[in-house]
Order: structure tokens, then C-alpha cells, then sequence
């Protein structure tokens, strides 16, 4: 079949939930839609398990079983599936972001993934599990992700990245003051290059900071756009440019009241020094 995805059971519990929707699926000579229809739902729906772009839900696996027969064998499967350390929403928004143009990323509290050094992202990443928010299994598959995400920027050619932190992320210890001073110079090394803008959004900015959650925007190839934002519980992928516009413009105006690049290196390696 053409355009098929090649799916990868050992990759994760959803691709492997997807796999076998799929082969289970095809022994039958159901299409998509047929399928789709047996479970109350669109073929589209079906497209999306499959591959791996939307968790399947509990009503999901059951209406799988009950179609396919299997007993409560997709009901398992996909607990197991749901029990994982990325959030809905998160694995399609990857797929857009390792193939953007453009990155615009505004973010509270720490440092963006795809600045963050090895050991940065490891102490975030335990402290989740020191926590009991997250498995160490899942932490491992957060850190795997985050060092494919970090590859991609260095494709060719190279997206444009802009970066927007405010002041918080730079001030707020994590690691211990070795790790805190190498992502610092992470971040100061970031702004060097030529596919690169950081600004640092600075506390005075007070009520004119444009954002109050992170946000992720995209530009992709054919000049469409896609924004991605997270709760605590949930992420969120938009692409109505109904909705996207207004993010873009406030991001834009973010940008204009943030410090320059000049200023928010300044402020980076002053605070790097052990400066106020």
C-alpha cells in the first residue's frame, strides 16, 4: 500500500496498540472505514490509532474489542498505551516540529527542551519521578525523545529558532550550580548561532508579557502554521489559523517588549558570574 507507515511494536505501547488494530484489521479485509464503522467511529479516527498520532481511549479499546472480538485485549493494551510520560497531543506536535521551518518558543519557569543540556534535562526530568508524577521507564522515554527532538535541529537546512524565556527560567536553580552554569552557557552558545534569536523576557515586564502558559509555534514548509500549548494534564495542537493568528501576534509583541539579544546575553552571563 502506498504511504503506508512502517509501525514499530518495540517503539512504544501505542505503537504497538496501533500494530495490532492494524494487523488484526487487514486479517478481517476491513478497510479503515469499514472498521471505523463497525466501532462507531471515523476511518480517520482509525488512521490516527494506527499510526500512533492520537492514544486510544477507553471507549476507543472497547468498542475495539467488542468489533474485533478479542476479548479485552485492546482494553490491556491500552491502558498500557495511556501510560505513558507525554501528554496528548505532544508525539503529533513532534512529527510538525522536527520537519518546521520556523520554531517560535515562549516558556515559564525552565529552560525550553531543545535548549536544555543532557544533565539539565535529566534533573527535570528525575525530579518528576522523585515526585511519583512519572515512572523511570517514562523518563527514560521522555529523555530518548528529547535527544531525537534536539537532533533535528541540526538537519539541513537548519530552522530558524526564536526564543523567548522569561527571567524565571534563568533564575530558577536546577541540578545544583554545576549543571545550572553549563545550561547557562548552553543557552549563551544558542544565541550565537545563525539560525538563532533569544530574548529574555524580564520580570518588569510585569502585565505587558503577552503569555501567561508556554507556547510553541510552528511554520512549516508550505507556510501554514501550527500552534502547541500544554496544561498540566493535556496538550493542545491548533491549526486554525482563527486561533493561531491572534498567538502569532502576541508573540510578535512579546518580542518587541522582551530585552534584545544583546541585553539578554548580558543578563545571562552577569547572572553566570554570580552578578545580581
Amino acid at each position: 500500500m502506498v504511504n503506508r507507515k512502517e509501525l514499530d511494536p518495540d517503539k512504544s505501547p501505542g505503537e504497538r496498540f496501533g500494530q495490532r488494530l492494524r494487523t488484526l484489521r487487514d486479517e478481517r479485509g476491513w478497510t479503515q472505514d469499514e472498521l471505523g464503522e463497525r466501532m462507531g467511529c471515523s476511518g480517520t479516527h482509525i488512521s490516527a490509532v494506527e499510526t500512533g498520532r492520537r492514544p486510544p481511549t477507553p471507549r476507543f479499546a472497547h468498542s475495539a474489542d467488542r468489533a474485533l472480538g478479542t476479548g479485552d485485549l485492546f482494553e490491556r493494551q491500552g491502558r498500557a498505551a495511556r501510560h505513558t510520560a507525554l501528554l496528548e497531543g505532544f508525539p503529533e506536535f513532534v512529527a510538525h516540529e522536527v520537519r518546521a521551518a520556523e520554531i517560535r518558543l515562549f516558556e515559564l519557569g525552565i529552560i525550553p527542551g531543545l535548549l536544555q543540556t543532557p544533565e539539565y534535562a535529566a534533573a527535570i526530568t528525575m525530579g518528576a519521578v522523585r515526585r511519583g508524577a512519572i515512572t523511570e521507564h517514562q523518563a527514560e522515554e521522555r529523555l530518548s525523545l528529547l535527544a531525537e527532538r534536539q537532533a533535528s535541529l541540526e538537519r539541513t537546512p537548519a530552522p530558524m529558532v526564536y526564543a523567548v524565556l522569561d527571567e524565571s527560567c534563568i533564575r530558577r536553580p536546577v541540578g545544583g550550580p554545576g549543571v545550572m552554569a553549563a545550561q547557562l552557557d548552553r543557552i549563551v552558545a544558542f544565541a550565537e548561532l545563525p539560525s538563532t534569536v533569544l530574548q529574555v523576557a524580564p520580570y518588569d515586564l510585569g502585565e505587558r508579557r503577552a503569555f501567561d502558559l508556554p507556547v510553541t509555534l510552528l511554520a512549516l514548509a508550505d507556510r501554514s502554521h501550527i500552534a502547541y500549548a500544554e496544561s498540566a494534564q493535556q496538550g493542545r495542537l491548533e491549526r486554525d489559523m482563527r486561533f493561531v493568528q491572534p498567538l502569532l501576534t502576541a508573540y510578535h509583541q512579546l518580542q518587541a517588549e522582551a530585552l534584545s539579544q544583546v541585553a539578554s546575553v548580558a543578563m545571562i552571563e552577569q547572572l553566570r558570574k554570580g552578578s545580581p
